[in-house]
């Protein structure tokens, strides 16, 4: 019991310091409108320009010394553990967001430092939405922490759930945007 008391505590004083953090994209439609072609995957029967969305964050908590973002399909039939599309890591704090295109793979776009990890894909940059055909809508969490620390030690070769292990440690607060696609 206290153990779960504990735990609630944590998870109060996170939301208490994410309160007012926001993240957007004029790229990503509100509701239950599907994500643009521009985004989704080009390839595994998906034929879009796999770009990457816009992202723009605010009022990150006092103490934000970096930004990580990671892009996560929950819905993903790959029994259980979802889909990573994105990961950046080590994106300075003076950061308001990313521009559209900024994930290509080799992106020179990036700030110094600044590391794609290599998503679900394969691929150290954006791989957009592909579900499976006829699967009911896929929800896609844009999600960008606040850490507390001036940037992450990645190792080469870590996987999507070794580099979220080091974000999810050094977050301070996240802001989630949620966005939907199908085929």
């Amino acid at each position: 019991m206290r153990a779960l008391l504990t735990m609630i505590l944590m998870l109060q004083t996170t939301m208490v310091l994410a309160d007012g953090f926001r993240v957007t994209s004029p790229d990503l439609p509100s509701g239950n409108k599907m994500i643009p072609q521009t985004f989704v995957y080009n390839g595994f029967g998906c034929t879009g320009q796999n770009e990457s969305p816009a992202l723009n964050w605010s009022n990150p908590p006092a103490g934000t010394r970096s930004f990580a973002v990671m892009v996560h399909d929950p819905d993903a039939p790959t029994g259980g553990a979802g889909f990573w599309h994105w990961i950046v890591v080590n994106l300075p704090a003076t950061m308001t967001g990313l521009a559209r295109g900024d994930g290509a793979v080799n992106s020179t776009h990036l700030p110094h430092g600044a590391i794609q990890v290599r998503s679900d894909y394969g691929i150290e940059g954006w791989g957009g939405p592909c579900p499976p055909a006829g699967d009911r809508p896929h929800r896609y969490n844009f999600t960008v922490y606040a850490l507390k620390v001036d940037h992450l030690d990645i190792p080469p070769g870590a996987s999507a759930s070794e580099v979220g292990f080091m974000i999810t440690q050094a977050a301070i607060a996240r802001a989630t945007l949620t966005a939907h696609y199908a085929r």
